[in-house]
């Protein structure tokens, strides 16, 4: 089986258009398409529903793309655990991170591992968290930083837990209610703030589950103003005044100025996690990507840190030794 030809037709299932898939295999349109009337010949039966803006899968095809991406999968392990063997420090690594604190960390971080990896390739992909998961279970990312908590997690993938980030409540400096706000003391309840305007994060985000399970221990329905998916601007929303919010810690270290904020009843926390496929060999490369990140979320002391299985407390310092 040529493998270069199994890439060519994954490209096309994953655009739904041979143009387009042509375009990023820097081929033409007219030699792709030889390479697949080439296997519809041998395999007897067509694998795509054509049309001039999407080709879909049939059902032979639906079990191609399948099997091809699986032998896609064990090639890509087998050259990753060679090369660990020979040590020959080449390969590709394609990392996710989340919008907002992903570009931070891999600005910091990349440089380091560039001068430790420099025939690493190394693609960055910025994608939410659902994405990621949904990209790592499917053999399209090897490596993803991902927030969120335990329940969240996909039975298909493997997580690394690198901290915990405590949730709080934020409000504007000059609301009504601001003097019940008092970092770093956790408020007793959130129920006075039941008649304030709150902006969320939309409804499909990761951070959303969590922000409803709080009001709901509360007993009351928030009078919701505004959802957006970017919690940096809940944070901006927040600074002008117009309402309160429920956020990460890390985007309100610094905001002292124009928000008020504490910890929540009970201290909810999410995780900030390393995920990457369950059946994927975990290669040094994307390990010592990982223990980099991890020092940094620990150094920039941007979470407020706890100890658990895999972030560790060493002489009185959080350090970040990993069980791999």
């Amino acid at each position: 089986m040529d493998l270069k030809q199994v890439e060519y037709i994954v490209q096309i299932a994953n655009e739904c258009n041979i143009t387009k898939a042509a375009e990023k295999l820097f081929l033409t349109q007219s030699a792709l398409n030889q390479q697949l009337l080439k296997l519809e010949r041998e395999l007897q039966t067509p694998l795509f529903y054509r049309s001039r803006t999407n080709w879909r899968l049939t059902p032979a095809g639906e079990v191609y793309i399948k099997n091809a991406k699986e032998l896609l999968r064990i090639k890509r392990e087998t050259y990753r655990i060679i090369s660990d063997i020979a040590e020959t420090k080449k390969g590709n690594l394609s990392v996710g991170f989340t919008p907002g604190r992903g570009i931070p960390m891999f600005t910091r971080v990349y440089p380091k591992f560039h001068g430790l990896y420099p025939d690493i390739v190394v693609t960055p992909v910025e994608a939410s968290v659902k994405k990621q998961q949904i990209m790592i279970e499917n053999g399209d990312l090897d490596l993803g930083f991902l927030t969120l908590s335990d329940n969240q997690k996909k039975s298909t993938n493997r997580y690394i837990d690198i901290c915990e980030e405590d949730i709080c409540l934020a409000v504007p400096e000059n609301d009504p209610l601001a003097d019940l706000v008092n970092f770093p003391e956790e408020i007793s309840n959130i129920t006075p703030f039941r008649d304030r305007p709150f902006v969320l994060m939309y409804k499909e985000s990761s951070f959303r589950p969590l922000i409803d399970g709080i009001f709901q221990k509360a007993g009351f329905s928030p009078k919701v103003l505004f959802e957006t998916s970017q919690i940096p601007a809940i944070v901006t929303i927040i600074e002008s005044g117009i309402c309160c919010g429920i956020i990460p810690y890390l985007y309100l270290k610094g905001k002292e100025k124009k928000i008020r904020y504490c910890y929540l009843p009970g201290r909810p926390t999410w995780k900030i996690c390393a995920s990457y496929g369950s059946q994927s060999y975990l290669g040094r490369p994307a390990k010592e990507f990982i223990r980099l990140a991890a020092d940094y979320w620990v150094a920039s002391e941007t979470v407020q840190l706890q100890s658990s299985g895999i972030v560790k407390r060493d002489a009185g310092k959080i350090g970040t030794k990993f069980d791999f």
